[in-house]
């Protein structure tokens, strides 16, 4: 795969025609070009495989705080000249914009390993062999297996009129199995992508997951109520992920952020550390964001304590201070004495419910946080250190600015991905009070 994608050379030479033909105060060009192959298996056996070449070029022309934009995945001189005089009309037509800002200029971006030779040379028969393991383990067990395999080599760029460019190649290997038995009260799942097809852990995950089928046979139902939790690294991604979304600064300063006010006091345990870092080699950091801003490592929560927020540019410019990206490519640390691994923290448990992964997440209320969700593929209750048997499922309402006040234990950062959630690192946590409210159906 690649050989089809949009080189820097050619993206150069498309900015050049853009910026030539178009007569606005301003001009950005943003290029967007991926190259895909997935393979899906279900019922134990491979039902498809995709390929897709998905191009794009969006241009956005400003006539002062007029700005309109057009997009096209034909990248001839042609269609591209068309393009620009479509963004034009556009921005002919729109209201002013108080918060537009002409592009960046010139800027200066840090190197981030976001391509991996494996992942673009992977073959159909590559992605074949690693949903074969799968299936074979399922139906040794008498499970039924169905999930994904899938690749994909990515090239990305922005410029503007005001002598902007980046540009970078990027790759993502992904694999999920979901193991169901027969009757589907019982399943086990199991998720990761990585910019390097060899880093999944396809065996790993897959033992993982069919274990969790198995043992979530006949779940017995425990009574709704608050009580100390096991969260997976997937779990706590679902939980803790919004906590990221809330540190916006915009929403901060218009005090209807559940943040509002709390910028240098502690809103987690005081031993809880977030960070950014899109260089890491496990994360899917970028170089630069979607307008250009270089992205860089960054601390949000220090021991607790919240440190930074996201400023837009808008933002910024109101209140002097420097723009950041978004956060992207966080780690969340506890420092403090860990458990080496979940294994570990199972068997130092006296009792508490083991909870592999959430779905459906969704606000209840901003103000402080609360969300609701579903426990999902693995819920089982921990006893005197083992797990004892599975659980019907909970339906939680809780507040990561709440549930994380105090954490009893936690390991080293893990791999964590979810449907809901990008690549994180997290670790598997013991929380003392987790309010989970009803009992699901199944």
């Amino acid at each position: 795969m690649g050989l089809k994608l949009t080189s820097e050379s050619a993206f150069r030479r498309m900015v050049d025609l853009v910026l030539a033909t178009s007569k606005a105060d301003d001009t950005f060009v943003s290029l967007s070009d991926s190259e895909s192959a997935t393979l899906r298996f279900a019922n134990n056996q491979v039902v498809q495989h995709v390929s897709v070449h998905e191009p794009s070029v969006t241009v956005r022309a400003a006539f002062g705080r007029q700005a309109g934009s057009a997009t096209t995945n034909r990248l001839d001189r042609n269609s591209l000249v068309q393009t620009v005089r479509q963004a034009e009309r556009i921005a002919r037509l729109t209201p002013e914009d108080p918060e537009y800002l002409s592009p960046l200029g010139k800027q200066e971006y840090l190197e981030v390993p976001a391509f991996r030779s494996s992942t673009a040379a992977a073959a159909p028969l590559d992605l074949a062999r690693r949903a074969g393991n799968a299936v074979d383990r399922c139906a040794e067990r008498e499970l039924t297996g169905a999930g994904i395999v899938s690749t994909t080599v990515s090239a990305g760029g922005v410029a503007a009129s005001t002598g902007l460019f980046a540009y970078d190649q990027s790759t993502e290997a992904e694999f999920s199995l979901t193991a169901t038995a027969t009757g589907g009260d019982a399943s086990g799942w199991a998720f990761n992508t990585h910019r390097d097809i060899e880093a999944l852990g396809v065996a790993a995950r897959v033992a993982s997951a069919v274990e969790k089928a198995v043992r979530s046979g006949e779940p017995r139902e425990l009574p709704p109520g608050h009580y100390p939790v096991i969260l997976e690294p997937a779990a706590v991604a679902g939980v803790f992920g919004p906590l990221l979304f809330a540190l916006d600064a915009k929403s901060y300063h218009r005090g209807n952020s559940a943040l509002s006010g709390k910028l240098n006091t502690e809103i987690v345990d005081p031993r809880l550390t977030i960070r950014t870092d899109p260089g890491h080699a496990d994360l899917m950091g970028r170089k630069f964001d979607m307008n250009g801003l270089p992205t860089r490592p960054q601390s949000w929560v220090d021991r607790g304590a919240l440190k930074q927020l996201y400023y837009d540019r808008f933002t910024a410019r109101e209140h002097g201070v420097e723009p950041s990206s978004r956060p992207s490519a966080p780690i969340l640390t506890v420092e403090a004495p860990l458990v080496p691994t979940l294994e570990e923290l199972i068997a130092g448990t006296k009792r508490a419910v083991l909870i592999t992964n959430f779905w459906y997440i969704r606000s209840v209320d901003p103000a402080d946080l609360t969300l609701t969700g579903m426990t999902r593929d693995g819920t089982f209750l921990v006893e005197d250190g083992r797990i004892v048997h599975a659980v019907r499922n909970f339906r939680f309402h809780d507040s990561p600015l709440r549930c994380f006040r105090q954490i009893d234990a936690a390991t080293p950062p893990l791999e964590s991905v979810t449907m809901e959630r990008g690549k994180m690192l997290l670790p598997a946590v013991r929380l003392p009070d987790f309010h989970l409210s009803s009992v699901t159906r199944f």
